[in-house]
């Protein structure tokens, strides 16, 4: 005989059981291939990292404007015969840097300088070709995590956009008296290049932790050290600008003495071009100044933010700013003794690349402000 029923319960009613409760929803979406990803994004790190340095050493060649003509498809493919040697020869000679500042320039010498800059194209050409391949290999495959399609699809579009400002930056020294490229455009070239680098470097950082890591480590953010360390990178990048105008006229190689300035705080005539804004881009007195001084201030913050670091609970906190404030101290040493000896390339290209450290290392650190790693009783992350 079948068991009695309970005089509430309904008639043909089967015994429904109790559903267990269900934990780790924070990673219930589709996890992806975040592994792959990862280690994709750290080879178009590395790659921007040395486009950044190929950059770097085309301009200090002043290779940057032998290339006058934008064949992003095309110019792929280099000179290779005599006759196409002399056609991009004959349309070098026609502008003004070979006119008024290479006249009888060999063409041993201009494929010196055309190759720098046919490498630093191509090396972009190279970042776009593996950024596409496999973010349409991921797509294509669906293997992109959840959330992450247009973070992806974001580093892809600097990376063209950053493409159209080197053509017009180029374009701006094909013409007129120009000798170089115009300072603000290269500012602004050399900025994107490092925002790209950044939002990559972030991305790799997030994805070396699972999502429900993140959001629990998100609980114990220091708030005040990640305002700081925030501050101190807004602060970075502007003096990486600063840096890029000061290369961009060689502001570098005229007072060559510190910490004063041809014997004076101020250097002589510092707003002796008219109207006075382009002093503030053109004037390579003033020029200089604002990235020294620029530098001190970025020195001091830098205090401010390493001391209040000392007082986080953290271990690995801790270290993280004391390798940020180690290398602010280097980097202020390199671009001294780069003013020293008169900007050679060997030292600026290491001061450029400095640079490339010390922003890194900042996003790590504020990463790290941001998502704490748990750590032992005795204080060793886990």
């Amino acid at each position: 005989m079948s068991g009695q029923r309970s005089i509430f319960e309904e008639v043909g009613a089967e015994a429904q059981p109790k559903a267990a409760p269900k934990g780790g929803m924070i990673d219930a979406g589709k996890r992806g291939a975040r592994g792959a990803i990862r280690v994709w994004l750290m080879i178009l790190f590395a790659l921007v990292v040395v486009m950044i340095a190929v950059g770097g050493l085309t301009r200090l060649t002043d290779s940057g404007l032998s290339i006058t003509v934008w064949a992003p498809i095309s110019g792929a493919i280099p000179p290779l015969t005599a006759e196409d040697w002399q056609s991009e020869f004959d349309l070098y000679r026609a502008i003004p840097e070979y006119q008024l500042q290479n006249q009888g320039m060999t063409m041993a010498e201009f494929q010196f300088i055309y190759w720098w800059e046919w490498g630093h194209r191509q090396l972009g050409r190279v970042i776009g070709l593996i950024w596409a391949v496999g973010f349409l290999g991921f797509l294509a495959f669906r293997k992109i995590p959840t959330g992450w399609t247009n973070r992806l699809l974001f580093i892809g579009a600097l990376g063209g956009l950053q493409g159209a400002i080197g053509w017009w930056m180029v374009a701006s020294g094909l013409t007129g008296t120009m000798l170089d490229v115009a300072s603000y455009r290269l500012a602004t070239h050399l900025g994107l290049a490092f925002v790209i680098l950044g939002f990559i470097a972030w991305y790799v950082f997030e994805l070396g932790r699972e999502d429900r890591d993140l959001m629990q480590a998100r609980r114990l953010r220091e708030g005040k050290l990640f305002g700081l360390s925030t501050g101190l990178l807004h602060f970075t990048f502007l003096q990486i600008l600063l840096g890029a105008l000061v290369a961009g006229i060689d502001a570098g190689r005229t007072y060559n003495d510190w910490p004063l300035m041809a014997g004076a705080f101020l250097p002589p005539f510092p707003f002796d071009l008219e109207p006075i804004w382009r002093n503030f881009f053109e004037n390579a007195g003033l020029v200089q100044f604002m990235h020294r001084i620029a530098g001190y201030l970025l020195l001091v913050f830098g205090v401010v933010v390493w001391l209040r670091a000392r007082r986080s609970p953290n271990t690995d906190t801790r270290f993280r700013f004391n390798a940020v404030f180690a290398m602010l101290l280097l980097q202020m040493v390199i671009g001294i003794v780069t003013v020293l000896y008169m900007a050679p390339w060997q030292i600026a290209i290491v001061h450029q690349f400095g640079a490339v450290v010390l922003w890194v290392l900042i996003l790590r650190a504020r990463f790290g402000a941001g998502y704490p790693k748990e750590q032992s009783i005795r204080g060793a992350a886990v």
